[in-house]
């Protein structure tokens, strides 16, 4: 097969069982062996998704701008310069998050229905290689996720207490937790599966290392955030290595559970504490949480992370033995 004027060699299943480097009992990549993986079907699946979660799900937001719209005209170039800012079009913070999650709820859903006709495979075989899904796993992933970032935001509060503000203690809380509950399981879900789960998978039949798609992935996953607020805020290259090390954390913990549901766990519980707990005003997720943080240190959040990350896949590398040599077969 020639891509870009390379060949690219496609090992067939017969091939990678007599390869020397393959690990038995495995079944998350190894899945790509069956169905259809021509790589034409996994550029139309991601074009597709993207288009329906533009499209089908910014139905609700396009409703909302034009009503905007038409009773002060004014706002259309404000929100032009600031889209990440849904308040600017009269709705409150929770009906806000609401519109910015629909699309990947679309995108879900979209994914789901294409991933058997397209690729032959089952919607769980990219989850996992397998025909169930390991609630277990994806429930201790948020569970040690949450109390890690519970212990860090304890921790930086009773360091540097100025830099909060209690923002929200009100029953409009109960509305947000949720909307989160609800919504932010579809959003992080979308982005495991087509991360970890289907372009990891599509990677390793290019390159049956795993190295090749934890890297190629943890790259991937930090360009989709460069149009973050926060990246704007920062600058690409200050955020980019945060949302790398998310990538390859999440990643690690994918090739080493065989699967991606702590990986899911992990960013779902990531994303609801944030919208929860505390915001900034870079923050992608601008919701009426408990706290505002003030000021951000991006590198301090980014050794904060890192921290975070080696406690996470060290606690669930203990509770699931998992076995680095994983990593680099």
């Amino acid at each position: 097969m020639k891509v870009l004027g390379c060949t690219i060699h496609l090992i067939t299943p017969k091939e990678r069982r007599q390869n020397s480097n393959d690990i038995s009992g495995m079944n998350h990549l190894e899945a790509v062996y069956s169905g259809k993986n021509q790589m034409w079907r996994y550029l139309v699946m991601i074009a597709v998704v993207v288009f329906a979660a533009n499209t089908i799900g910014s139905v609700p937001l396009l409703v909302v701008y034009l009503k905007a719209i038409i009773q002060d005209p004014s706002i259309s170039s404000e929100f032009a310069s600031n889209p990440s800012n849904i308040s600017l079009l009269g709705t409150g913070p929770v009906e806000g998050l609401i519109l910015l999650l629909v699309p990947f709820l679309v995108m879900f859903v979209c994914f789901w229905l294409l991933i058997k006709p397209l690729n032959e495979r089952t919607f769980m075989q990219t989850v996992n290689g397998t025909d169930s899904f390991r609630f277990k796993r994806y429930f201790a992933g948020a569970l040690v996720w949450l109390l890690l970032s519970a212990i860090y935001l304890v921790a930086y509060l009773g360091i540097d207490p100025g830099n909060f503000r209690l923002n929200n203690l009100t029953t409009s809380l109960v509305g947000l937790i949720i909307t989160t509950l609800l919504l932010i399981p579809f959003q992080a879900g979308s982005e495991e599966l087509l991360m970890r789960g289907y372009l990891m998978q599509g990677f390793y039949r290019l390159i049956p290392k795993r190295w090749f798609p934890l890297l190629a992935t943890s790259l991937i996953f930090a360009l989709m955030h460069a149009l973050n607020p926060e990246v704007k805020a920062f600058g690409f290259l200050t955020m980019m290595p945060q949302y790398f090390l998310i990538g390859l954390s999440f990643g690690m913990a994918t090739l080493m559970d065989d699967g991606i549901e702590v990986a899911m766990g992990a960013h779902t519980a990531n994303n609801i504490f944030l919208s929860v707990m505390v915001t900034h005003k870079s923050s992608a997720l601008q919701t009426p949480s408990v706290y505002e943080q003030l000021i951000v240190d991006p590198w301090l959040e980014f050794l904060g992370l890192f921290l975070m990350s080696v406690i996470f896949l060290f606690v669930l590398g203990r509770k699931y033995n998992w076995n680095l040599r994983f990593l680099y077969r």
